[in-house]
């Protein structure tokens, strides 16, 4: 496939935009900062402006296209381009990029007759991660029917992001998939980060104690690229197990304590809901911190 990747040198989008293009697509990156990696072509483009987008949708990716009887058009957009968090800008900035630079990246591939787009949303939609104070599931697990009422502009601009997205696909009838991604966990961070994490639960009940792994994260995508047919569809994105060594029990018992439970859940399985995922698009996640580092309950 010829894939235009928005986003493609941020820390999620790093992994992704090379593991597609290791699978034998040829893969654009539209950012600002370029990638670098020899696999992956990369366009500077500023999303938030409607002109740029058009333009490099409708583009060369690369000199050798020149040799074509005409510009080809492009199969799929993956959209991870945004402001990726709080209090990296004001507020005001962070919600009008992320939303202007959607409508834009939607509009454009619907209207040049692109039939599938993926984009990132996120798990700060269901308005736990960056809430002021203490926020808890209305249930658990935590699927894609709970409610997303957050509190902080980043989650607004992707609840406002996933309403454009349904919007246009019901326009166009094309396949838009959003992907609500919990927090972004690269292979070298088990070491770095998880033995605090291990050691204290609550330093993940704003990730409703979940995360998703880089690489599987890059099976996610791929797999929603080769998935057609489903129309729009959100999907929760997270590796099977929690990012802590306490059972679901145990954290059950200590976080969530008269937070209703919708079913029987297995003792390390996350609260992060991937069901959805699983059956509608056969994702598999493969990695887990256990493989790297010792679960400290076996030493007991």
């Amino acid at each position: 496939m010829r894939i235009f990747f928005t986003g493609g040198s941020g820390k999620a989008g790093k992994h992704v935009a090379t593991f597609l293009a290791q699978q034998g697509h040829q893969v654009t990156n539209a950012d600002l900062v370029p990638l670098g990696d020899p696999g992956v072509s990369d366009l500077k483009v500023d999303l938030t402006d409607v002109g740029q987008v058009y333009s490099a949708l409708a583009g060369l990716a690369r000199m050798n296209e020149l040799e074509l009887a005409s510009v080809p058009a492009y199969d799929a957009v993956v959209h991870f381009a945004a402001v990726p968090a709080i209090l990296l800008t004001a507020d005001a900035p962070t919600f009008a990029t992320n939303v202007v630079s959607t409508y834009n990246v939607i509009e454009a591939a619907t209207r040049l007759g692109i039939r599938k787009v993926v984009f990132a949303s996120s798990e700060t939609t269901y308005g736990v991660c960056f809430a002021q104070g203490e926020r808890r599931p209305q249930y658990l697990p935590v699927d894609e029917e709970h409610p997303t009422v957050p509190e902080d502009s980043y989650a607004m601009s992707k609840v406002a992001n996933e309403v454009t997205a349904r919007s246009f696909q019901a326009r166009t009838g094309a396949d838009i998939y959003g992907l609500r991604i919990n927090n972004v966990i690269e292979p070298h961070e088990y070491a770095e980060s998880f033995p605090a994490y291990l050691a204290d639960p609550a330093l993940r009940r704003r990730n409703i104690f979940a995360y998703i792994d880089t690489r599987d994260l890059g099976q996610m995508v791929h797999r929603c690229l080769e998935v057609d047919g489903l129309g729009y569809e959100v999907f929760n994105v997270a590796n099977a197990d929690m990012s802590v060594a306490a059972t679901t029990d145990e954290v059950r018992e200590r976080f969530y304590d008269g937070v209703p439970v919708t079913r029987e859940m297995g003792r390390d399985e996350t609260f992060y809901s991937i069901d959805k995922a699983r059956e509608l698009l056969g994702f598999d996640p493969q990695h887990s911190w256990r493989d790297v580092l010792p679960d400290p309950r076996a030493q007991a």
